[in-house]
């Protein structure tokens, strides 16, 4: 086996399924799978953001490019996105199960408080951040698990490692189930030849939450979190994620890999 990155970290060819993929860091994930090469399926709720986004790749592309609509507000439906996905493509190599919604303030705000959890919120968050997610998962799992190869990356959170009083509870709860999820199908697909890993981000600049990262006081709040003292930039999550899609990471699965800043280390 070649030692050389550009062989090691390769995805050049392979079909690759990115949830979430018209901004963000869905976005930048699809952008950075679609410059090494890979064949690419985009799919988010939002249409027109995600036409938009593979219009932008397109001259980066040496592989295929293609659009699926995908709302996790109806797991069923999603997860039958993807199996409609997979089958068109023929094969899957990789898919970032990335899509999720934010789910209100922590307690860090007077509205974020345990006894102003909102139910709506707190049901949204689990259909959305968990249960979609899981279909997505299933759905990837089926066809990976007949053509005994795969690689599934699922982008929990630093909030399923540790608390914050940021995000809200609604969005803890969903994202550490989430990647306990991660681990028992990383147990069970590793027997199929199959890898399960996670992404987890701390603070980016990206739409969540109505964009409130991008506002210099709330960024500030999530920079002073981090032993970096600072947010993410959108980059910083590229290598991650050609690591967990090729091969590089062919001996990993069941990790769930902070992109954080250091705040999960801090906090342990």
């Amino acid at each position: 086996m070649s030692l050389a990155a550009q062989d090691l970290f390769s995805v050049s060819g392979k079909n690759i399924i990115v949830t979430g993929a018209a901004s963000g860091l869905g976005y930048t994930i699809a952008e950075t799978m679609v410059a090494n090469g890979a064949n690419v399926t985009l799919m988010d709720r939002d249409e027109p953001g995600m036409t938009a986004a593979a219009a932008a790749f397109a001259r980066l592309a040496e592989g295929e490019i293609a659009c699926a609509p995908f709302d996790l507000a109806d797991p069923v439906a999603a997860g039958e996105c993807v199996d409609r996905a997979i089958t068109r493509m023929g094969r899957i190599d990789a898919i970032f199960v990335n899509a999720g919604v934010s789910a209100g303030p922590g307690y860090g705000s007077p509205n974020g408080v345990i006894e102003a959890v909102d139910i709506g919120l707190w049901e949204s968050s689990m259909r959305i951040n968990l249960t979609g997610a899981l279909f997505t998962i299933q759905a990837a799992a089926k066809h990976m698990k007949t053509q005994r190869s795969g690689s599934i990356i699922v982008t929990t959170s630093v909030a399923s490692i540790t608390t914050s009083p940021l995000p809200g509870y609604a969005y803890h709860a969903a994202k550490a189930a989430l990647a306990h999820v991660m681990r028992l199908a990383a147990n069970e697909l590793v027997a199929f030849g199959v890898r399960v890993n996670g992404i987890a981000p701390g603070g980016f600049p990206t739409n969540m939450a109505g964009g409130r990262l991008k506002e210099k006081d709330a960024g500030a709040l999530f920079a002073a979190t981090a032993p970096m003292n600072r947010l993410g930039r959108m980059e910083e999550i590229a290598g991650p994620a050609l690591l967990l899609a090729s091969d590089a990471s062919s001996f990993m699965t069941g990790v769930n890999l902070p992109v954080d800043g250091g705040v999960a280390t801090a906090a342990t």
